[in-house]
């Protein structure tokens, strides 16, 4: 596929309780919210060009993470909050109910979206939620986390980074990683990175879902997983909200980033998803 010109984005902030909000928009047509945590806006701008043909496209830096600043930074960012902060969103382009897509971290937000604010969706893709409570190991899992988390505090960034792909499966050589996260850090890299392991990481995993509230409230939920994932721990986690949820899995190019790293291959499944 050719990737069309770069849509006309039009960029903004919203002040909400305890944040102010960066976000961009794009296109005409009814509205697709795409959001991940702890990425920021910039990671969907490719898949979000394409869908702006004939879609209004909502992206945002969540709460405390690069341009969206947060007034108090000993704050969790909470799935709630977060979900609290995509409703004002919504509401504030007057353009819903919307399709929301989340990856990751993004995901659990999404979800947390669709039991407190139903009325403002009406379709939400969960893209790989690490929903680390639901499955049997979770014991373990809060350990890894934990120590995740002090391994960071402790100053070995790039050993808190190798001990999280481990966890995830995520399998790369050690030079990639080295050249990809041990390098030097411009001072917004070290504050979301600062913000995510504090503020973050902890209340994303530990969270749990009200599987009752989402199998039979009014939105429309999808719980989506890479082809390129299998084998991998958000595949796991995945599986085990789709079978507590009674739906198979939603498949989609790529794995956990799939959205960012093939995006033209992305935006045709996901058209194939959206309602008519």
């Amino acid at each position: 596929m050719n990737q069309p010109p770069s849509a006309t984005v039009t960029a903004s902030t919203l002040a909400v309780p305890g944040a102010e909000l960066y976000y961009e928009v794009r296109g005409e047509g009814p509205l697709v919210v795409l959001v991940a945590a702890p990425m920021d806006a910039t990671a969907f701008a490719p898949l979000a060009d394409l869908l702006a043909t004939d879609h209004t496209v909502l992206t945002t830096d969540p709460r405390g993470i690069n341009r969206s600043s947060v007034d108090d930074r000993d704050q969790d960012a909470t799935p709630e909050l977060r979900a609290d902060d995509l409703a004002r969103l919504i509401t504030h382009l007057d353009r819903g109910p919307a399709v929301v897509l989340g990856s990751s971290g993004g995901a659990v937000s999404v979800l947390a979206l669709a039991q407190r604010h139903p009325e403002t969706v009406h379709t939400v893709i969960a893209h790989e939620p690490p929903l680390n409570e639901l499955l049997d190991n979770r014991e373990e899992l809060r350990a890894k986390e934990e120590d995740i988390i002090a391994t960071y505090f402790a100053g070995d960034v790039l050993g808190a980074t190798k001990k999280f792909l481990a966890l995830a499966r995520i399998e790369l050589p050690d030079e990639v990683v080295e050249q990809m996260f041990g390098g030097q850090r411009s001072p917004q890299q070290v504050a979301d990175d600062d913000f995510q392991y504090a503020h973050m990481l902890r209340p994303t995993v530990l969270w749990r879902p009200d599987i009752t509230a989402l199998r039979e409230g009014p939105v429309r939920v999808l719980v989506g997983i890479g082809e390129e994932s299998a084998g991998q721990h958000c595949e796991d986690t995945s599986k085990a909200l789709a079978a507590l949820l009674g739906i198979e899995p939603t498949m989609f190019p790529g794995d956990h980033i799939g959205f960012a790293e093939n995006p033209d291959a992305f935006a045709v499944r996901l058209r194939e998803v959206l309602p008519d």
